[in-house]
C-alpha cells in the first residue's frame, strides 16, 4: 500500500525557534527530565477513533474529513487497510503508543461470533504492525455504547441478555488486548447510568457494574493479562448521570465493591471540567488514593457545555498536570493519551499532525516548567511550611492517632486563643507559577 502521508517526512525536533509547522519546539524525546527522557516521562499515544475513525460528522452535519485512504465502507477490507495508515502515522509523529476500541479497529458483524471473527483479521494485522514498527498497545477497551442494544447500558442494562453480551464482548476485547501485549484494559461506562430515576433501581445496577467487574478481573488472572486495568470518570453526556461520574464517585465505587486492587483511574481533562473540577483536581484526587494510572490528555472549550475533545494548548493546565504526575513518582503503567480530535473545520490530513505536535509539546513544555518548579523549591517548601504544625507537638499526635476530643479539648482550653493562622498567600503562588511559564 502506498504511503498515506508522503509529503510528510517524520517529525523532528528543532527547538524553539523553528518556524517549521511540522517540527517539535519543546518536545525532545531524548531530552532528560527528572532522570528519565522525555519520552519515558510522556509515553504519548494517539488513539485509533479518532485518529482513524473520526469523519468530522456532528448532530448538525455529516462528515468533512478529507481521508484518501478510505473507501466509504465499514468492511473488513476497509478496515484492514487502515492499518498501516494508522502505524505510519504513530511512525512519522514518533507515540511509541496507540489505543484503541474494539468495533474501531474491526466493523461490527450480523451477529457476535462474526464480530469476534472480524476483530481476530485486523489484530493479526496490528501485531505484525507492532512487531515491524515497534509501537505498542497502551491499553484496549470494547466500545459498549454506539449499538442500540446498549441504550439502557451494558453491565448496568436492566436486560440480563445485555450484560451477558457485554460480558462476551469485553472477554474478547480483553483477550486480543493480552494477544497485542497491551500494558493496560479501559472501562468507560458511557451508558452506566440513568436518564430519571423514574425508572432506574440504581443500588441493584451499581451491584450488577460491580459483579461484572469482578468477572473482568477473574478472567484476566485466568489468561494470565498483567496488565493495568482501568476506569474512566465522566459525569454526564450520553447519560443524564454516569455512575462514574468523577475521580471521588470511582474512588468511592472500587472501595465499597472492594475493586481497589484491580483498577486505577484514567482521567479525561474535558471529563474532569464536565464533572465541575480542574483536571489538576481529579488527578490529586487519584493521586492521593494511590489509583493516577493513566491521562486522557484533551481539553474542552469553557464556553460549551459538552465534550469538544480538543487538542491541548494551554501551557498551565498542562504545567499542573506534569506538577502533579512528577509528584506522585511518573506514570508506572499508563501514559498520555491523546483522546482529541482536530476541529470540524480542519479537514486535511496534515491537521492530524498539526494537532498531536501542538499537544506534545503543550505537554512537554508543561513538564520542563514543572520540573523546573520542583527543582527551585519554593512551591514545595511553602506547602511544607503551612503544615509545619503537624510535624510537631499536638499536630504530629493528631496524625499518628495518640489523641482523641479529651486530650484536644484539654489542650484547646490551656491554649486559649488560636495565634497561630498564617497567610494563603494565593496571589504569591499564581505569581510564583507564572515566572516559570
Amino acid at each position: 500500500m502506498p504511503a498515506a502521508f508522503p509529503k510528510i517526512k517524520a517529525i523532528r525536533y528543532e527547538g524553539a525557534d523553528s518556524k517549521n509547522p511540522l517540527a517539535f519546539k519543546h518536545y525532545n524525546p531524548d531530552e532528560i527530565v527528572e532522570g528519565k527522557s522525555m519520552k519515558d516521562q510522556l509515553r504519548f499515544s494517539a488513539v485509533y477513533w479518532h485518529t482513524m475513525r473520526g469523519m468530522g460528522s456532528d448532530m448538525f452535519g455529516v462528515g468533512t474529513m478529507q481521508r484518501p485512504w478510505e473507501d466509504g465502507t465499514n468492511s473488513v477490507k476497509m478496515a484492514l487497510k487502515r492499518v498501516p495508515v494508522m502505524f505510519e502515522f504513530c511512525q512519522k509523529l514518533g507515540v511509541p503508543y496507540y489505543a484503541f476500541h474494539d468495533r474501531d479497529v474491526a466493523p461490527e458483524g450480523r451477529n457476535l461470533g462474526e464480530s469476534n471473527k472480524n476483530l481476530d483479521v485486523v489484530a493479526k494485522e496490528l501485531k505484525k504492525f507492532q512487531k515491524d514498527t515497534g509501537i505498542k498497545l497502551l491499553w484496549g477497551t470494547a466500545c459498549l455504547f454506539v449499538n442500540p442494544r446498549f441504550m439502557h447500558g451494558a453491565a448496568t442494562s436492566p436486560n440480563a441478555d445485555v450484560f451477558a453480551y457485554a460480558a462476551a464482548q469485553v472477554k474478547k476485547a480483553l483477550e486480543v488486548t493480552h494477544d497485542l501485549k497491551g500494558e493496560g484494559y479501559t472501562f468507560w461506562g458511557g451508558r452506566e447510568g440513568y436518564s430519571t430515576l423514574l425508572n432506574t433501581n440504581m443500588k441493584r445496577e451499581l451491584d450488577h457494574l460491580a459483579a461484572f467487574l469482578h468477572m473482568a478481573v477473574e478472567h484476566k488472572k485466568k489468561i494470565g493479562f498483567t496488565g493495568q486495568f482501568y476506569i474512566e470518570p465522566k459525569p454526564k453526556e450520553p447519560t443524564k448521570h454516569q455512575y462514574d461520574s468523577d475521580a471521588a464517585a470511582c474512588l468511592n465505587f472500587l472501595r465499597e465493591y472492594k475493586l481497589t486492587d484491580h483498577l486505577q483511574l484514567n482521567l479525561e481533562t474535558n471529563h474532569a471540567t464536565l464533572a465541575g473540577h480542574s483536571m489538576q483536581h481529579e488527578m490529586e484526587v487519584a493521586a492521593a488514593a494511590g489509583a493516577l494510572g493513566s491521562i486522557d490528555a484533551n481539553t474542552g472549550d469553557l464556553l460549551l457545555g459538552w465534550d469538544t475533545d480538543q487538542f491541548p494548548t494551554d501551557i498551565y493546565l498542562t504545567t499542573q498536570c506534569m506538577l502533579v504526575l512528577l509528584k506522585a513518582g511518573g506514570f508506572k503503567t499508563g501514559g498520555t493519551n491523546f483522546d482529541a480530535k482536530v476541529r470540524r473545520e480542519s479537514f486535511d490530513p496534515v491537521d492530524l499532525f498539526h494537532a498531536h505536535i501542538g499537544g506534545m509539546d503543550a505537554f512537554a513544555r508543561g513538564l520542563k516548567i514543572a520540573a523546573a518548579i520542583r527543582k527551585d523549591g519554593r512551591l514545595d517548601a511553602f506547602v511544607k511550611q503551612r503544615y509545619s504544625s503537624y510535624d510537631s507537638g499536638i499536630g504530629q499526635q493528631i496524625e499518628k492517632r495518640k489523641v482523641g476530643f479529651k486530650e484536644l479539648s484539654d489542650y484547646a482550653l490551656k491554649m486559649g486563643e488560636v495565634k497561630t493562622n498564617q497567610s494563603g498567600r494565593q496571589e504569591f503562588l499564581e505569581n510564583l507559577i507564572n515566572d516559570f511559564i
